[in-house]
């Protein structure tokens, strides 16, 4: 006699059906497969891992970047000559692209941990992971574990600056408004110079052109486009090297409307409407007017001179124009900081309360043969052994552009004496360095990582734990029944004898 077994009718199991459904489009029972991947699903999972990576560090390098995320649509404007925040359409797709590889990454995963063969739908296509062939295991575990220890113990290899006793901190940095507060307020207008020295910084500074009747202006484009509405008043003329205006014309244009209109640090939200009245109806400013509002108020003034093009009626008087408006503004001389190199002899035997400043590097012992006190460099063009060496030689060093809240904190605790900033009102806030919230991050980050590690052996040791020596039941399909009252396949299994002949 033979015992056969009844006809088993299996239960939905919406969750597995939901993650080989979405991973390779496998929403029926009879389509998984608890076989081993294929090499060629093998080969899809490495590139998908790999695209994970490239995505991450591309990821990561952009976040890290925010620094410079306004210098980099500045070098996009100079290309195309139309202002817009290039960083949106980077930072989306990059989020889009590393959110939809991470998901199949976690769906990829979940299937190792189910015990489902890896098959990525070619709508995807970009792979999947599976377990390797038992001979490769041991090996593989053991390549895993050394990768895991060595991430981490990557940030013990890790040097700063801000790895100190407390004591030995240096002076925190003083901070220059750079074009005033440009974050608040339209770059290089009186009321963007207001906002910093509400911020309570120590020093403006802006970049200054030469009109064509010789009075040194604040504009850091070459042209007019892109801050005032030169195509308005003077449509013909739009292109045209700043420079070539007069004062008089100058003073006709509004520097204020682009800001409100182009948001161009999306802050325009947080104004009131007398403040965006004030800041729409701003003109372009002058290097004496900025002198003027700086004196006062024994504020150091930084600027960097632009020379006038090739046949400008001032391109070799430029020098002399300048330092004139600057001895005649009736501010200390001593609170001005002179950068430009040309004539610097001249200059230092007019002027010598000056402070001589360099915008090249060079050793300290090349600035005091020159005379010169002072530098100003671009933050990552000066290492932290530089930092010392300026400091030990009594040479001021000042950096710029410094936004973000974790650089100016290591340029802190390297001893830079003071930085250049188009964010004051971030960088004044801050009342240590923060290194140790990194430190942090760095320790919670591995704990939560090696108990999710840990939490997913366990995992696969209770589910390996309470399966047979044998191999599963053979699954036979008996038939894919179609009604007309509802679409449903229903997948009967029938099990193997399990009695014998008596």
């Amino acid at each position: 006699m033979v015992k056969h077994q009844p006809l088993q009718v299996y239960e939905r199991q919406l969750c597995l059906s939901c993650l080989t459904g979405i991973y390779g489009c496998r929403w029926k029972r009879y389509q998984r497969s608890h076989d081993d991947t294929t090499k060629w699903e093998l080969l899809w999972s490495l590139v998908l891992l790999l695209t994970f990576c490239l995505l991450l560090v591309w990821f990561y390098f952009w976040w890290e970047a925010h620094n410079d995320y306004n210098e980099f649509n500045w070098f996009l404007y100079s290309r195309s000559g139309q202002w817009s925040d290039g960083t949106v359409p980077v930072l989306a797709s990059t989020a889009a692209g590393f959110t939809y590889v991470a998901f199949l990454m976690v769906l990829a995963l979940c299937h190792v941990a189910v015990g489902q063969q890896l098959n990525l739908h070619w709508l995807h296509k970009k792979p999947e992971q599976r377990s390797l062939p038992a001979g490769f295991q041991a090996a593989v575990l053991l390549l895993y574990l050394s990768g895991l220890l060595g991430l981490y113990l990557v940030p013990l290899s890790i040097t700063s600056p801000c790895i100190m006793e407390r004591r030995d901190l240096k002076p925190r940095p003083h901070v220059i408004g750079h074009q005033g507060a440009p974050m608040l307020a339209p770059e290089n207008t009186l009321v963007s110079f207001q906002r910093a020295l509400q911020m309570g910084v120590t020093g403006l500074e802006a970049d200054v052109a030469i009109s064509v009747d010789g009075v040194p202006f604040l504009m850091r484009d070459r042209t007019l486009r892109r801050t005032t509405d030169v195509e308005k008043v003077f449509p013909d003329r739009r292109a045209e090297d700043a420079s070539y205006f007069n004062w008089t014309d100058l003073r006709q244009l509004n520097a204020g409307q682009w800001f409100i209109e182009d948001d161009p640090f999306w802050t325009v939200h947080t104004l009131s409407r007398a403040e965006r009245r004030l800041m729409s109806n701003q003109s372009v400013c002058s290097l004496e007017q900025l002198l003027a509002l700086a004196g006062p108020r024994n504020r150091t003034v930084v600027f960097r001179l632009r020379r006038p093009p090739p046949g400008h009626p001032r391109r070799h008087s430029w020098i002399n124009d300048t330092l004139e408006t600057v001895r005649s503004a009736g501010v200390p001389l001593s609170l001005v900081m002179w950068t430009p190199d040309e004539d610097r002899e001249q200059v230092r035997r007019t002027a010598p309360e000056l402070l001589q400043t360099s915008l090249r590097k060079q050793s300290p012992q090349a600035l005091h043969q020159q005379g010169i006190s002072r530098m100003l460099l671009r933050y990552n063009h000066a290492s932290t052994q530089d930092v010392r060496d300026f400091s030990e030689r009594n040479v001021s060093l000042t950096l710029y552009t410094v936004n973000e809240p974790w650089l100016y904190s290591v340029l802190w605790c390297s001893g830079v004496s003071s930085v250049s900033s188009e964010a004051p009102h971030v960088l004044k806030k801050l009342p240590h360095p923060i290194w140790l919230m990194y430190c942090l991050i760095w320790v919670s980050a591995d704990l939560v990582s090696f108990a999710v590690v840990i939490g997913i052996f366990i995992f696969q040791k209770f589910r390996m734990s309470g399966m047979r020596s044998y191999n599963p039941e053979q699954i036979m399909l008996s038939a894919a029944v179609r009604r007309s009252s509802r679409d449903v396949n229903i997948m009967k299994e029938k099990l193997i004898f399990s009695g014998q002949s008596q």
